[in-house]
């Protein structure tokens, strides 16, 4: 048996229901229905046979691993490496206002986000060394079972590209990772294998539909 990682994004919030920009910088809550994503992902995966749980310190990813620890009696393990990108002055503000306010700037990280930062923020292979950290602990720690690493939409793409051999740089264009979906990476001896990308099927159809993708 092999070591199974699944990374599951933090339910809907404020912030991804308007698509703004919401990095480490914002610390939204969980919406309603972000609260029912994560309850419906612990309901799923509960009977898995969890070896442990780690999750960005920020409250929407805390409040989404919870109601998996709770279920199956886990500690949660907070690591600031899983925390979101950090957007800088571009937090809060919708994706018309940034390009409004700070164009060049944002056409240079839609042409390149690896090595170009959003005004004040933070470049991809910046989120992906922090990032990965975490994963190397994990990796170090457990030779086999499943470990659930809880964190944001552009972090958990940026882990994947990493690990799957994609360029960092393309992590906006290569990856999805809606509110509420998990993504397994099994680690085998011939390395990392992607066994199921954005999976949703534990969330029902109305949830599957809402905004914040």
């Amino acid at each position: 048996m092999s070591l199974t990682l699944h990374f599951l994004r933090h339910g809907q919030t404020p912030a991804s229901k308007e698509d703004m920009f919401c990095g480490s910088g914002l610390d939204p809550e969980l919406t309603e229905d972000g609260a029912r994503m994560a309850q419906a992902f612990a309901d799923a995966y509960c009977a898995l046979p969890w070896r442990a749980v780690y999750a960005s310190p920020l409250r929407r990813t805390v409040a989404t691993a919870r109601p998996l620890c709770e279920a199956c009696g886990l500690e949660l393990d907070l690591r600031d490496g899983l925390k979101e990108i950090g957007y800088g002055a571009w937090e809060g503000k919708t994706k018309d206002e940034v390009e409004r306010d700070f164009h060049d700037d944002y056409i240079k990280w839609q042409a390149d986000p690896a090595w170009h930062a959003p005004t004040g923020g933070e470049g991809a292979v910046v989120i992906a060394r922090r990032a990965l950290q975490t994963v190397e602990e994990i990796t170090s720690r457990f030779d086999d079972g499943n470990v659930l690493v809880v964190s944001h939409k552009a972090t958990i793409r940026i882990m994947l590209c990493a690990l799957l051999g994609i360029d960092v740089g393309r992590f906006r264009y290569r990856l999805l990772c809606p509110v509420g979906s998990v993504s397994v990476v099994e680690m085998t001896h011939h390395g990392p294998l992607l066994r199921a990308l954005a999976e949703r099927s534990h969330l029902d159809a109305r949830l599957r539909s809402l905004p914040g993708t």
